[in-house]
């Protein structure tokens, strides 16, 4: 689904991914962990495409394609969606538009008929964004992400700022966008391989998805992996340093 080959990013003057390389296959969901500034969401707003990075080095290939020259909307168009860990307020659109442009011209009756599951009916006619909590925000990401129904999903924290209430909620419907073989929440004889990348601090969303594989980044490089499981008692436990060098030991041996 997604290769990224040597990429070397700069973000506000500064080189923030120094050489990193990853493979995430066809339905494989990836867990990225790593200290605060350490690239993650740095890495996620590469692969969307966003205009603060610049690419300086390597290559990212989706679906056999390379995209590393393409625009934001050339690669949703493609199949990646990202949900954003702050999203900026749209004021003068409305979130119930935005929706319906999100789903690119389809038939999107079913997932406007199901905005009552996201708690999110009566923000349809607000601004998006504008006065939204945290747990909204997330909400209203996922509600657009379900609408495109992307093949590769890009999820930064998304706990983040969820109080223990609405993380169900949240959970559940990442569950269904990444799992439930749907168009615009209506069953489809299409089988879709949604592949994922989620950056995640507190471990979470691991009560919700079942991650294959678990990369710690660290200074603008992936320093090793495994288990999700593994690596995150392994950084509860010892902490990102100790982890690190450990892993590297028994990698090493």
């Amino acid at each position: 689904m997604l290769e990224i080959k040597n990429l070397h990013v700069r973000a506000g003057g500064r080189e923030i991914l120094k050489g990193i390389d990853l493979t995430i296959p066809d339905g494989h969901t990836c867990v990225l962990f790593g200290p605060n500034g350490s690239g993650k969401s740095t890495l996620l707003a590469a692969i969307m495409g966003y205009g603060s990075t610049e690419i300086t080095e390597g290559r990212i290939v989706f679906k056999g394609q390379d995209i590393t020259r393409m625009s934001v909307d050339e690669r949703a168009k493609l199949g990646i969606g990202m949900m954003m860990q702050r999203p900026p307020n749209v004021t003068g659109v409305k979130l119930g538009d935005l929706v319906k442009a999100t789903a690119g011209g389809g038939d999107c009756e079913g997932v406007l008929d199901k905005v009552d599951t996201f708690g999110m009916d009566r923000f349809m006619d607000r601004d998006v964004n504008v006065g939204f909590s945290g747990g909204e925000l997330k909400r209203s990401e996922l509600l657009q992400l379900t609408a495109q129904q992307p093949d590769f999903v890009l999820l930064d924290e998304p706990e983040s700022g969820v109080d223990i209430e609405s993380m169900a909620l949240v959970g559940q419907k990442v569950r269904e966008l990444l799992y439930d073989n749907s168009v615009c929440g209506v069953k489809s004889n299409v089988n879709r391989d949604v592949s994922s990348l989620v950056i995640t601090h507190t471990g979470q969303i691991l009560d919700y998805i079942g991650a294959d594989t678990a990369y710690i980044m660290k200074d603008g490089t992936i320093r090793c992996s495994g288990r999700p499981a593994d690596i995150l008692k392994d950084i509860r436990e010892k902490g990102y340093r100790e982890c690190i060098e450990c892993r590297s030991r028994i990698v090493k041996l």
